[in-house]
């Protein structure tokens, strides 16, 4: 049975892991790291970068390395590179591509199904372009899960006292508070809320604006309008921030970060914790309200909690614990790695959707066949005679579920209704975010009756919803999966996973070049060294063909860029390699003998 991974797909790191006798355990990339930047870079020549090798040359490479895409996904957003659009759904499907390679290399296997997870307040659109981004990335999304209850998996797996308990989940680029029900090994979300723009990337450019402002007070230089240097001291406010979690001061040090008529000018700034406090203690107050408001939805009083847990990176900034504390009145919990642990919970359902078998032997709600009921985050509508949004399920309704309703036309003698999808809690039609609208026609004309339109929504598991519509009188019926302007075609789809796979065949092209290149450069130097050990052994003949040999291998050696080496190239150096091989078999015989001989 292939393994199924769980990917925390973050909008400044990601994780993924997977279940190994029993227990999630999570999977390091090829760079020997828990976690991956979920950032992708384009260089000049061509090649993608993906993960920490994007991450480190943004400063040089600002305007061609992409970060964040999480904030854009569901949108119309376009990413222009080297005369293409790249969608929300490709970059992303990037950074899902490098996470299942890497996968795959820890495993040993080809890896073709996962649990990828989403914020709980994630609408519609947004969680079809992350299932879409999986697809790209050749993976069959098994299940789309809200991050807070993934956590909470990960949580009672070894927890399995009935309790209530608040996920209070800030990441990189959005905050989701849930409260879940844990059970006999059911997991009940209780009732969602959360912001989709508010997250530790909020935080750091408030440092980023800090240190503009200063710069241009003292040296009366614009940083803004310098790329480069905004790329650098954007990697500089992030390294700030991380250190305030545990100092009380944090030094933002760049030198040579702008050139003046007089010279290079360098900037040096002492930020304090309580500085930090104050200019973004704004963003701290807005995950006040959605904490709020989920403990009325659920109908408890904060003293009804068992547990706060605290998810995502940005937890760890004091201010964050401290109000928690001081909102809810109890201490919150650190038994969880808050990068790691919605990861782990994603691993956990993808085992349980494989039929539970990898479970064996796990203690906890897993154990006991753990079950996830999950809400819909906002309020499904559709608009109605002046345009007013009229709901049929409202938010923090249990998923997957199913309700209709009867409308009729707004004039008689109508034959056909446009159906407008809407999701938000706004009560005009206007104020929320449209999913998709389509035609009902054929409907039958007349003055003295009015006709009966039963419009059903349905949600899936995953929080996708299809809408149908049907004329009562005629039978007729339209039904579609919600596709807005924001959501790629299957057409679209088809072509992203083709470019996908180009990209992914040119990958592992360049690996294997440079592969090559590095084991013809290690034969070159082994050769050198047997043959100044071994030269007595050798006739002059012999000697000689294995020096020209060794000359024409290193002729072949690309100086730079070993990885871009053409077919031409490429063949040169195979043969050269392969030469030296055949003509130095004998030689390399003596020379591992005599070094056996010397141990």
């Amino acid at each position: 049975m292939s393994n199924v991974i769980g990917i925390d797909l973050g909008t400044t790191n990601s994780c993924v892991a997977v279940v190994e006798g029993g227990k999630p355990v999570v999977i390091a990339n090829a760079e020997g790291e828990r976690t991956t930047p979920s950032v992708v870079a384009f260089t000049r020549d061509g090649e993608r970068l993906v993960g920490g090798a994007a991450k480190r040359q943004i400063a040089t490479n600002s305007g061609r390395t992409i970060s964040s895409i999480k904030r854009y996904m569901g949108s119309d957003h376009r990413v222009h590179i080297d005369g293409k659009d790249l969608t929300p759904q490709e970059i992303s499907a990037m950074i899902l591509t490098k996470i299942r390679r890497d996968a795959e290399s820890y495993l040993g296997e080809p890896v073709t199904e996962a649990v990828i997870t989403v914020p709980a307040y994630f609408d519609d659109s947004q969680r079809k372009a992350t299932q879409d981004a999986g697809r790209i990335a050749g993976l069959n999304v098994l299940r789309i899960i809200n991050e807070p209850t993934a956590a909470a998996v990960a949580y009672g797996l070894d927890n399995e006292a009935p309790q209530k308990i608040l996920v209070y989940d800030l990441g990189g680029g959005t905050f989701d508070v849930s409260i879940i029900e844990i059970e006999d090994g059911t997991f009940t979300v209780l009732a969602t809320g959360g912001d989709t723009h508010l997250g530790g990337d909020d935080f750091d450019e408030r440092i980023v604006e800090y240190a503009v402002a200063e710069f241009k007070k003292s040296d009366r230089i614009d940083l803004s309008r310098d790329p480069a240097a905004m790329g650098r001291l954007k990697e500089e406010a992030e390294k700030a921030k991380k250190e305030l979690s545990s100092a009380l001061s944090a030094q933002l040090n760049l030198p040579f970060i702008a050139v003046g008529k007089d010279g290079p000018h360098h900037l040096d700034l002492t930020l304090t914790r309580p500085q930090f406090e104050m200019m973004t203690g704004d963003l701290l107050a807005r995950t006040v309200q959605p904490v709020q408001n989920a403990l009325r939805d659920a109908g408890i009083a904060a003293s009804q909690l068992g547990k706060v847990l605290l998810v995502g990176g940005s937890t760890r900034m004091p201010a964050v614990e401290r109000q928690v504390k001081e909102l809810l009145g109890c201490e919150p919990s650190h038994s969880l790695n808050p990068d790691e642990c919605v990861a782990m919970g994603a691993a956990v359902q993808g085992a349980l959707l494989q039929g539970g078998g990898k479970l064996a032997g796990a203690s906890g709600a897993a154990a006991q066949g753990l079950v996830l009921m999950d809400v819909t985050p906002l309020t499904l509508s559709i608009e109605t005679l002046g345009g007013v949004a009229t709901p049929l399920i409202t938010r923090n309704s249990m998923i997957p579920t199913r309700k209709s309703q009867i409308f009729t036309t707004a004039r008689p003698m109508q034959t056909s209704v446009e159906i407008n999808v809407l999701q938000g809690e706004r009560h005009f039609a206007r104020d929320n975010k449209s999913l998709g609208k389509f035609k009902l026609n054929g409907i039958r004309a007349s003055f003295s009756s009015k006709p009966q339109i039963e419009v059903t929504f349905d949600i899936d598991v995953n929080g996708v919803v299809k809408v149908s519509a049907k004329d009562l009188g005629t039978g007729r019926e339209q039904n579609i999966t919600i596709t807005g302007s924001t959501n790629l075609s299957e057409h679209e789809i088809q072509r992203a996973m083709a470019d996908a796979a180009a990209y992914e065949a040119e990958d592992s092209r360049r690996k294997e070049r440079l592969e090559l290149h590095n084991q013809a450069e290690v034969l070159a130097y082994k050769v050198e060294e047997a043959l100044s050990k071994c030269k007595k052994e050798l006739d002059k003949d012999e000697k000689n063909r294995i020096k020209a040999d060794v000359a024409n291998l290193r002729r072949c050696l690309r100086k730079d860029k070993p990885e871009k080496m053409n077919e031409t190239e490429e063949a040169n150096l195979r043969q050269a390699k392969e030469q030296l091989e055949a003509s130095a078999n004998h030689l390399m015989m003596l020379y591992t003998s005599e070094e056996q001989e010397e141990q």
